[in-house]
């Protein structure tokens, strides 16, 4: 891992967190070439994808548990976790080899703060979060109304997106939202509930 990129963004993490993320890479390309976890199984690709997954913590704010919908590989929620091993993390995927190989990254990694769940997150009964998060699962409207079950008055919303990111805000009629954009296609799209219309 080139901890000078990460710096580089005023991203301050310990040791282990490199350490587990080289093991993380080492199992991703193990389970990936077997099961087809992901597009890209490149070193350099995985650690674009670490560094995009965790680049927010370097803007939001603090956060004591959190929720990730539809995980995959773990983008960007077992990143999260690694970085933060003091937030409670529940990943979210419905898919049963991706479950499996999360699940086996969090025993190798030893991560007493993820939790792993297999489901549809519509169809969970879960406590409320302080930040939601999702990488290229769904539009905006539909990912704020599918969790509204695990969410409150304080749940914030952090969601990776492409370039269709000022459409989706404008479809969902966002009033109180951040935007950080990172090269030509990454935006951020960082909320506060209060900002959501209508008190969804």
């Amino acid at each position: 891992m080139d901890k000078i990129e990460f710096e580089k963004l005023e991203l301050n993490l310990d040791e282990q967190f490199y350490k587990r993320c080289d093991m993380f890479i080492k199992l991703l390309q193990q389970w990936g070439k077997v099961h087809n976890l992901t597009a890209s199984l490149k070193y350099e690709e995985i650690e674009a994808n670490i560094l995009d997954s965790v680049y927010p913590l370097s803007f939001i704010e603090d956060f004591k548990s959190f929720a990730d919908v539809g995980t995959g590989a773990g983008y960007p929620g077992m990143l999260l976790a690694i970085a933060r091993p003091d937030v409670k993390a529940v990943l979210i995927e419905p898919r049963s080899k991706r479950v499996a190989f999360l699940n086996f990254v969090k025993s190798a990694l030893k991560l007493q703060n993820v939790e792993v769940v297999q489901s549809r997150v519509e169809d969970l009964e879960f406590q409320q979060f302080d930040l939601i998060t999702s990488r290229a699962v769904s539009n905006t409207s539909l990912l704020l109304d599918i969790t509204q079950n695990i969410s409150d008055d304080d749940t914030s919303y952090l969601f990776y997106k492409g370039s269709l990111c000022q459409e989706e805000i404008e479809n969902a009629q966002l009033q109180n939202y951040e935007v950080k954009k990172v090269g030509e296609h990454r935006n951020y799209l960082y909320m506060k509930r209060k900002g959501l219309p209508n008190g969804n």
